[in-house]
């Protein structure tokens, strides 16, 4: 966007969960659109590997990729936390085992929420996702004295007054169904008669649960799908009549985001039981008792090796490699881009190496092809509560990475445009600091979109082949930032 010298009174981020770029259309989401007539569309914006919600979630948080802040999947072997199961940071038990474990730094990095406190600028925000995606925004809400409401009930936030107030003026939370209509408008409601007008923080982000939940569920274009977008555009485009008809309206800045996309199963690999009749012994969740491996699964998942006595991890990556299902297999960086074991690729290329990764990870192959709503992408996914032929995300997919990303500054219309910058999930907070004067936190790795770009920008193809595998992940860098566009 052009650089912005009007003062921003406040910033209110939207994020729209699982939301596909070709999904943004008049018919869908109206909304989103209006905002984009007055702001920048960065069409290319990326999210980051692997392309799940509380990583993302964390990347929004901190500005940064999971090498600096650590959290490196949705669910991940963490033995200071557990030696027995994996953790899942979907649940407000297992983030607070991590955290006692951690002495409070579970997540690695400063973040968003911290920044704004050390300005004494505060932070609001509504979620209707999951506890752990709700934590993961601003991981020290609590220390810093800022409000995060959990649709799921005062025992999913570290601040249970926040959920206290909301029910005591708008009444009981809404019901659990699918799709998730119910929990939209009761988030546009909070917002708009609540913590915009009554709370008026410095900034405030509204997390919007669908339509990921019904892509997961329902199928991406099923007509469920297409209802729970609408629904969360709606509510959206009542946070944007709220904000037009305010008379500071031009000083504040709107931001409408995805952290990932989707794309339809065409198939489910069951790929740790194909292991065990190999004879690698590949305990999944938990129970990992005598176990040589822990494995986490979807599109791409972690292996970790939990005994010294048990098959090579150098045997193991050969055998992925021979699965006609896998797409790519990392280790760690022998350098930058090779891994330490012949055929894979480094963490580094995909900005998961940190001193949490994993011994290996994977992801399953996807295509190009047309799912049966005409749109493009289907991938492989393990075993799950998602039903084949509902949407994923987690691995390389373009559809998975593109994000949708619009800045707006003002409510004027006619401001903006469309951007093929190189930009992404972790621009987003350092864009609201600038936005709001404030300097960019030294662990963020992203830049303000506020500012004109410096460098040029410049695409690199990563290879690893070893026999009859080959493997490559493309990315774009700019101004010391990386963006996977696919692999």
């Amino acid at each position: 966007m052009p650089e912005t010298t009007s003062p921003v009174s406040r910033v209110i981020v939207a994020v729209f969960d699982g939301l596909r770029v070709d999904m943004v259309r008049s018919d869908l989401t109206p909304n989103i659109l209006r905002l984009a007539k007055r702001g920048v569309w960065y069409r290319e914006a990326r999210s980051i590997f692997p392309s799940v919600t509380r990583v993302a979630t964390t990347s929004f948080a901190t500005g940064a990729p999971p090498s600096v802040h650590g959290i490196v999947g949705n669910a991940f072997y963490h033995r200071p936390a557990f030696t027995d199961r994996v953790l899942d940071t979907s649940k407000a038990p297992d983030i607070a085992a991590a955290e006692t474990a951690e002495a409070g730094a579970f997540v690695t990095a400063a973040t968003l929420g911290d920044r704004l406190a050390q300005a004494e600028k505060r932070m609001a925000v509504v979620h209707t996702g999951s506890a752990g995606s709700a934590y993961m925004i601003n991981p020290r809400a609590r220390r810093n004295g800022h409000w995060t409401f959990s649709v799921h009930g005062a025992a999913h936030t570290q601040t249970p007054e926040a959920v206290e107030e909301v029910v005591a003026r708008f009444g009981p939370l809404p019901e659990r169904a699918l799709p998730r209509l119910p929990d939209q408008s009761y988030a546009a409601k909070v917002m708009t008669g609540h913590v915009l007008p009554a709370l008026a923080a410095d900034v405030t982000v509204v997390w919007f649960n669908e339509p990921d939940t019904s892509f997961h569920y329902s199928t991406i274009g099923h007509a469920n799908s297409l209802m729970a977008l609408r629904a969360a555009d709606a509510a959206f485009g009542e946070i944007l009549d709220w904000i037009e008809a305010q008379p500071d309206a031009e000083t504040i800045a709107v931001i409408a985001a995805s952290d990932h996309g989707q794309i339809s199963t065409d198939g489910i690999v069951t790929l740790a039981e194909r292991a065990n009749a190999m004879g690698y012994s590949i305990g999944q969740n938990a129970k990992l008792e005598d176990m040589a491996f822990v494995m986490t699964g979807g599109r791409s998942g972690e292996i970790r090796s939990l005994s010294d006595n048990g098959p090579s991890l150098e045997r193991l990556a050969s055998w992925l490699m021979e699965q006609p299902e896998v797409s790519h297999v990392f280790s760690r960086g022998r350098n930058a881009v090779e891994g330490v074991i012949d055929g894979t690729l480094a963490f580094e290329t995909v900005d998961l190496h940190h001193s949490r990764q994993p011994d290996l990870a994977f992801v399953l192959k996807a295509t190009n092809d047309i799912d049966v709503h005409g749109l493009n992408g289907l991938g492989l996914m393990t075993p799950g509560d998602v039903p084949l032929g509902g949407g994923m995300h987690g691995g390389l997919h373009s559809a998975e990475l593109n994000t949708v990303l619009i800045v707006a500054v003002g409510a004027s219309d006619g401001a903006g445009g469309v951007s093929d910058r190189p930009a992404g999930i972790i621009d987003i907070a350092p864009t609201v600091l600038d936005l709001l004067g404030l300097p960019a936190l030294e662990t963020m790795r992203g830049t303000s979109l506020a500012r004109s770009t410096g460098g040029v920008a410049q695409r690199h193809l990563f290879v690893a082949e070893k026999g009859g595998f080959a493997q490559t992940v493309s990315v774009v860098e700019q101004d010391g930032r990386r963006f996977i566009l696919n692999g």
